[in-house]
């Protein structure tokens, strides 16, 4: 059994920086893909960032050069780094990932095991 912790959400101001926590337990596995969605009110879930346990990574368009994605592979973490945060940020965040894979989906249908989400709110 997969479980993913998500951790680091808060609330900040806007033009500010939070850095997100995402560690896996349970199953290990050779190849890793985890991803970082968000969920606003209203709106779909959508894909912020993915990295692979081989180091290539995939963004949101609207996220390059603001949010970086990184791993800890010794310690089955995966951290997302928000800086230059925006109100349009606001959401709850989730952690995902796919086991035994190297591909990068954008679309949440596609990975397996899912975290329970943390608070990100941005205020202007």
């Amino acid at each position: 059994q997969v479980q993913l912790v998500e951790s680091g959400g808060g609330l900040v101001q806007a033009g500010g920086s939070l850095r997100l926590s995402c560690a896996a337990s349970g199953r290990t596995f050779s190849r890793v893909a985890m991803g970082w969605f968000r969920q606003a009110p209203g709106k779909e879930r959508e894909l912020v960032a993915a990295i692979t346990s081989g180091g290539s990574t995939k963004y949101a368009d609207s996220m390059k050069g603001r949010f970086t994605i990184s791993s800890d592979n010794a310690k089955s973490t995966v951290y997302l780094q928000m800086n230059s945060l925006k109100p349009e940020d606001t959401a709850v965040y989730y952690c995902a990932a796919n086991y035994d894979t190297d591909v990068l989906w954008s679309r949440p249908s596609m990975y397996a095991y899912w975290g329970q989400g943390t608070q990100v709110t941005v205020s202007s």
